[in-house]
């Protein structure tokens, strides 16, 4: 957890160190996708930042904590972007087609968090948290896409809110694989899982 400022300081000092923490992280996810997690240390985030380490410990206490914040960072932007657009009250093929091409695109910008997410949530039990809440608030607004499209609500393996869930963890485990190859291979992935959203909602709707 970054550390909270004292309320005697100033309103300026609050927006500096709003905006060294926004280094650090802009830093620390720069040397993400170039080294990766494991041969980042918090030693190499400081240098990046142009801080030493006992400036960077003020915000975070560990490497973990940096990565915690990116996550929480990327998790919001994901819901507010994507999330957005499922809630929207467009027709069904246009919701389904904005959502994922918004959710392509932060996967594009931050797939190495995305993937670090991924990788360490089960050792990280905040990063777990905070990427299960995601997926199930995706979840939910896939299965209301379905039940719009007529598909048959319960959680019946057939029904809406089961295939709610199997459409979001493909479109994740999808999306993963792809951002570890090319922006090619994440638009074709985005190709995919909207065919088989659309096939969903077509076909039993």
């Amino acid at each position: 957890m970054t550390k909270s400022w004292p309320s005697r300081r100033s309103e300026s000092a609050v927006r500096k160190g709003d905006l060294r923490q926004r280094l650090i992280l802009d830093v620390a996810e720069d040397l993400l996708a170039t080294r990766g997690y494991a041969e980042t240390t918090v030693a190499d985030i400081a240098e990046a930042a142009g801080i030493t380490r006992p400036a960077l410990y003020f915000y975070f206490a560990s490497k973990q904590e940096v990565l915690i914040a990116l996550v929480a960072r990327t998790v919001q932007a994901l819901q507010e972007k994507s999330g957005a657009a499922l809630t929207a009250t467009a027709p069904v093929g246009d919701i389904i087609a904005t959502a994922l091409e918004r959710t392509v695109q932060l996967w594009r910008e931050h797939g190495p968090v995305m993937r670090a997410a991924t990788d360490l949530g089960s050792a990280i039990p905040e990063i777990n948290e905070m990427w299960t809440e995601t997926a199930d608030v995706f979840a939910g607004a896939i299965t209301e896409t379905l039940i719009r499209s007529g598909v048959q609500a319960g959680d019946g393996p057939a029904e809406a809110t089961a295939l709610g869930r199997a459409v979001c963890w493909m479109i994740e485990r999808s999306f993963y694989q792809a951002s570890r190859i090319s922006p090619e291979d994440l638009d074709n992935a985005k190709q995919t899982c909207e065919a088989v959203w659309l096939q969903l909602a077509n076909k039993r709707g």
